[in-house]
């Protein structure tokens, strides 16, 4: 049993005693509240960063712990609860689970069932500790060399990044989603000065006007209901390095005219607070909208616009760089198959011409997405076409499209038929040279007509 600091709030005296008596007796730290009242007090004032578990009675006299446990998740604190609830309430246990509770626990309860929740919360707090520093490292921004790509098309705006990257310039990243956006603003942000600070971004259009206010200019004690204690904001965490403002084309006109008071005086004040704080940040912001048309419109204020459209970066879409997605769909590969412990080198080359052709309305997301996919389907060296899905999808119809490119299905038939002559129509041979299985290839020999074939060219021998 690990050693852990347990918060414990019931009415009833006897619990508390029971409680108190089986946990110190595991060398646990157990504070003890009588009321909801008081355990907010204690929350208030030293929040729960030391605290591994609260078990909290749902029935309480002056402060209902349902009531306390929106209060606990809607400050942020991040506190596993266990609501302890007589057999007659499980109803308002299981609607306690809903709102955010890690589980509960009916009266009177073993103290092996306290002993196995507070061993499986201890366990989740560690794994989670884990996966934040895992994201964290993970998170970093893009470094020069973490950018995959070979065209001239991607050239000019990687070159262009870089150049910028020197400046102190807000700078504004277009392009469609799943372009690499944020790939291309931590790649501004690793090669700048402020390569040492912190690089933090959000997503403002995954959140309400009232989250994304308070998670970038934080809040103070009782700001709102719920605000039991002082949250920074990521304008305070990102002070001194780069905030990048992904989908800002979202955000709504209230928040424009906040940040744009903090791009302009260098300076915010918290939800709740009346002291501003100064801050040093260099802004990036992405979107895949037209922010000149939503100017026009009104949606978007034009003094915001020109503080952050310094300089314009535009993202092509995969579509119009074909040469970079052989190289991308190989650098995924690698990724995948490393982090699944697969040794698959490559893909055969109708599966290769397949990816090629394809129009990728997911950009590079969608390509990503694909590789993952077919690495876990994948059981052979190569990755074939039968483990791309896109083989059933359109392939593109662009007006520009290159006259050469002829349909996926002349290409294939045209190359297992090359395949068969070379291994003298040996289908098993065949079959593990193109990497599908004997069943698939006699599917496709009797799909394209090839035995036909075969007795056409034997005819044309003699």
């Amino acid at each position: 049993m690990y050693k852990a600091r347990i918060l414990i709030c019931d009415d009833e005296v006897e619990i508390l005693r029971y409680l108190n008596k089986i946990l110190t007796a595991k060398g646990l730290s157990v504070e003890i509240f009588t009321s909801g009242a008081a355990l907010m007090r204690r929350l208030g004032n030293r929040g729960a960063d030391e605290c591994d578990l609260l078990l909290l009675d749902v029935k309480m006299p002056d402060l209902d712990g349902i009531e306390i446990l929106q209060r606990v998740k809607a400050s942020g604190m991040e506190l596993p609860i266990v609501m302890m609830t007589a057999f007659g309430s499980i109803s308002s246990a299981i609607e306690s689970i809903r709102l955010g509770a890690y589980d509960y626990v009916t009266k009177p309860f073993p103290k092996e069932k306290i002993f196995g929740l507070l061993e499986n919360v201890l366990e989740r707090k560690l794994l989670l500790k884990e996966n934040s520093n895992l994201k964290e490292e993970l998170g970093k921004p893009a470094a020069a060399d973490s950018i995959v790509f070979t065209s001239a098309t991607f050239r000019a705006v990687y070159d262009m990044a870089l150049k910028v990257a020197q400046s102190e310039a807000n700078v504004v990243v277009l392009g469609e989603s799943g372009t690499g956006k944020e790939l291309i603003a931590g790649l501004i942000h690793n090669n700048s000065l402020r390569a040492g600070k912190r690089f933090l971004s959000i997503n403002c259009a995954a959140l309400s006007d009232t989250l994304l206010e308070s998670q970038l200019f934080g809040h103070v004690r009782g700001a709102f209901t719920g605000a039991v204690s002082h949250q920074k904001g990521l304008l305070e965490e990102a002070n001194g390095g780069t905030l990048f403002l992904d989908e800002v084309g979202d955000m709504s006109p209230a928040i424009q005219a906040k940040l744009l008071r903090v791009i302009q005086e260098r300076d915010f004040i918290p939800v709740g607070d009346t002291r501003p704080k100064s801050v040093d940040i260099r802004f990036l912001a992405a979107t895949n909208k037209d922010l000149d048309e939503e100017v026009r419109q009104g949606r978007f204020r034009e003094d915001l616009f020109f503080r952050l459209n310094v300089i314009t970066l535009h993202l092509p879409p995969l579509r119009e760089r074909q040469e970079d997605i052989a190289p991308i769909a190989l650098h995924f590969l690698r990724k995948f198959s490393q982090r699944m412990k697969k040794n698959i080198a490559d893909f055969t080359p109708v599966a290769l011409q397949l990816l090629q052709s394809y129009g990728w309305p997911g950009n590079i997301r969608e390509l990503e997405n694909v590789i993952e996919r077919a690495v876990i389907l994948t059981s052979g060296p190569v990755v074939t076409a039968e483990e791309l899905p896109v083989w059933k999808r359109p392939v593109r119809s662009e007006a520009k499209q290159d006259d050469r490119l002829v349909p996926l299905e002349a290409v294939e038939r045209e190359h297992i038929l090359h395949v068969l002559k070379k291994s003298g129509y040996n289908k098993s041979r065949t079959a593990k040279i193109l990497g599908i299985a004997r069943r698939t290839l006699d599917r496709k020999i009797e799909e394209y007509d090839l035995d036909e074939a075969r007795s056409s060219a034997e005819e044309s021998e003699y």
